[in-house]
């Protein structure tokens, strides 16, 4: 039975039906208008937090008195409306500020172009978290690899992750910045945070990034109770226990234990005779402002008595 062939019948598309040459061109073309905040949704897993911080105020004020100086940038979503591509801290002031449009530059992005421009745009702010940081190059990694943007298309897979590191280096921190960065999206949430507050700096966080999220909570838990946090040496012991299959609650209270170089003497008192002079949930930091406050009103009330 002969094979029978595919017929192009070259038929015009739905769009090339019901628009003009004019709308076509138009709708490709980066255009400025005047978008509803309501027509505007945030973009997929956006890394970069919005905050109500004295900025975003200023932010409100401003926009309240002279309106939105800087379009955000936009794109226009398949089933309508559109998708915030820079100006998510913009949009929100708008929104505060009563204004029910901002003005907006809409642009013709794909996927992985929209990936790279928000995450582009968004690293030119003075202050970024680490996990913003960490969050926004694994999201450009991810989509530069997709675009194939490679210096040798027959690499094996890790090279290729490691080309693509090299490109992304070229326009910022260093590759081996970036992949520690990348690393802190495996940290539990909680570890994150601490990142983010400065409690843990960068190189230990690395190494904690490689045990597994059950091990994690297990450390974070430890850290909580016992109110430290690991070096950098001790965080390398500690991922090595993990490798070895040794990782345990008393193994990681014997290193964190251990004293640290140029560590300052501490008094510690046991969480459990504390517990009673609090209320349920209340935070290490907040038993220490308490109990500090408490000694200053205690040294008071004594010197006054000596006079």
């Amino acid at each position: 039975m002969a094979k029978s062939k595919e017929i192009n019948m070259n038929l015009p598309s739905a769009d090339d039906l019901f628009t003009t040459q004019e709308e076509r061109d138009q709708k490709n073309q980066e255009h400025v208008k005047n978008i509803s905040v309501y027509e505007i949704s945030d973009f997929p897993n956006h890394p970069f937090k919005v905050k109500m911080d004295d900025k975003m105020v200023e932010t409100i004020e401003s926009i309240r008195e002279h309106g939105v100086l800087v379009p955000a940038l936009v794109r226009e979503k398949p089933t309508g409306g559109y998708e915030m591509i820079s100006g998510h801290r913009r949009k929100m002031a708008s929104e505060l500020a009563g204004k029910e449009t901002m003005p907006c530059i809409v642009r013709n992005l794909s996927d992985d172009q929209a990936v790279i421009v928000m995450v582009d745009s968004n690293l030119q702010r003075e202050e970024i978290l680490p996990s913003e940081k960490a969050f926004a190059y694994k999201m450009k990694l991810e989509a530069m690899n997709r675009q194939g943007k490679r210096t040798d298309l027959t690499s094996t897979p890790l090279v290729s992750k490691f080309r693509t590191n090299e490109i992304l280096a070229q326009e910022g921190e260093s590759r081996e910045t970036i992949r520690r960065y990348i690393r802190l999206t495996e940290l539990i949430p909680e570890i994150l945070e601490m990142v983010d507050d400065k409690k843990i700096s960068m190189r230990p966080a690395v190494e904690l990034s490689y045990l597994p999220k059950e091990e994690q909570e297990i450390l974070y838990d430890t850290m909580e109770s016992e109110a430290c946090t690991p070096s950098h040496a001790q965080a390398i012991k500690i991922r090595k226990f993990s490798a070895e299959g040794r990782l345990n609650e008393d193994v990681l209270l014997s290193i964190m234990s251990e004293e640290k170089p140029n560590q300052v003497e501490q008094w510690k008192i046991p969480k459990n005779r504390l517990k009673k002079y609090f209320p349920s949930g209340t935070t290490q930091q907040k038993m220490e402002e308490t109990i500090i406050k408490a000694l200053e009103l205690y040294r008071k009330r004594e010197k006054s008595r000596e006079r």
